[in-house]
């Protein structure tokens, strides 16, 4: 448990203390934040944030990594599994940074094509998942709290994509508030870390019963330690992202987070649970979707603007209480998802 906790307060120091400065040094390389040339403009304040230094998803990455690589050496503990995850995140992030940089470039709100941006989220997708059943020994079942015994077999790679392009993306469309996609996805995070911990507590090689958790000792321990990385470098991000934010994750932290939560979630056994404890991310993505198809079937559009966020800006909230109001949201799907998670857990006999 101690291992957890460092590698946490190491990544929330990481973020809080050398955020200011890239945000300086962004500011020098006119890394700035450009406002989406297409649809209404809401409010002023979304004009003001033209300028505002993004690809903050720089910091993240580079907090995760030194808070998880850190505590690793101290402990004398890291696994391929653990480095398989982190990979998968660190590739998602270039990903973005390739779009951001390009954004930045051209001096214009679209980066690479969307074509373009899923070749490169297959290109990590598949490539995590080589590396997760070659290297690392990972399961290629499907998975919901724990595996279900169905076995995908080449169909695992094409549903790893899935899982993180959807992840990605989600994450990236709910990018659209001060604050809102950082604050959310640290609870995810807290999440992980509660679920990779309790899954190292109870793995089957201490505990040969069906409540058990078919991981190895080693990687469950390390996981519960990438989780708790991610969940300070982001909680550290977050004191610079809330509102109004001083920096922005641009592509590069929200792709990242997105597909380091992919990778947790298969690496973890939880594939469909991310669904529920990332419910805010799936509810903007279906607001995207749904005003997709309301509007080219029927000429008329569901929401009076997508992701849903946005929706109720025009509405006549106030950025701030939809983002707290989201952040409710983001926080009892979570409370749920470990609420299922634990009841899995107690209807196959385990009492601690």
């Amino acid at each position: 448990m101690t291992s957890v906790l460092i590698a946490a307060a190491l990544g929330l120091l990481a973020t809080l203390l050398f955020t200011p400065a890239a945000i300086r040094f962004f500011r020098v390389l006119g890394w700035g934040q450009r406002v989406r040339e297409s649809g209404p403009h809401l409010y002023p304040e979304h004009q003001e944030k033209m300028g505002t230094p993004t690809m903050g998803g720089l910091v993240i990455m580079g907090a995760i990594a030194f808070a998880y690589l850190a505590t690793g050496l101290l402990q004398g503990r890291i696994t391929v599994t653990g480095l398989v995850v982190f990979g998968a995140g660190a590739g998602m992030a270039l990903v973005g940074f390739v779009d951001d940089y390009l954004k930045v470039h051209k001096q214009r709100s679209l980066g690479i094509g969307k074509a373009a941006k899923l070749t490169g989220q297959a290109i990590v997708a598949v490539g995590f998942a080589f590396a997760f059943t070659r290297l690392a020994g990972g399961s290629t079942e499907l998975s919901f709290i724990r595996d279900t015994g169905l076995e995908l077999g080449a169909l695992f790679f094409l549903w790893v994509f899935i899982i993180m392009a959807a992840s990605a993306n989600g994450v990236n469309l709910t990018d659209g508030l001060d604050g809102l996609a950082s604050g959310s996805s640290a609870m995810v995070f807290a999440a992980y870390v509660i679920i990779a911990f309790w899954q190292f507590r109870h793995t089957c090689e201490f505990l040969p019963v069906e409540s058990c958790y078919d991981i190895d000792l080693e990687s469950a321990l390390d996981l519960a330690i990438l989780a708790a990385a991610s969940l300070g470098a982001i909680a550290g991000f977050l004191w610079w992202n809330a509102a109004p934010a001083k920096i922005f994750m641009g592509d590069t932290g929200s792709l990242a987070i997105g597909g380091l939560a992919a990778a947790m979630a298969i690496a973890t056994h939880t594939q469909l649970l991310l669904a529920i404890l990332g419910g805010l991310y799936v509810l903007e993505t279906a607001s995207v979707l749904l005003q997709v198809i309301s509007f080219r079937l029927f000429r008329r559009r569901l929401f009076r603007m997508a992701p849903i966020h946005h929706h109720f800006e025009v509405l006549g909230w106030h950025e701030f209480t939809v983002i707290v109001r989201f952040w409710i949201i983001a926080g009892l799907a979570v409370i749920f998802g470990l609420g299922l998670f634990y009841a899995d857990f107690l209807t196959r006999g385990g009492v601690t």
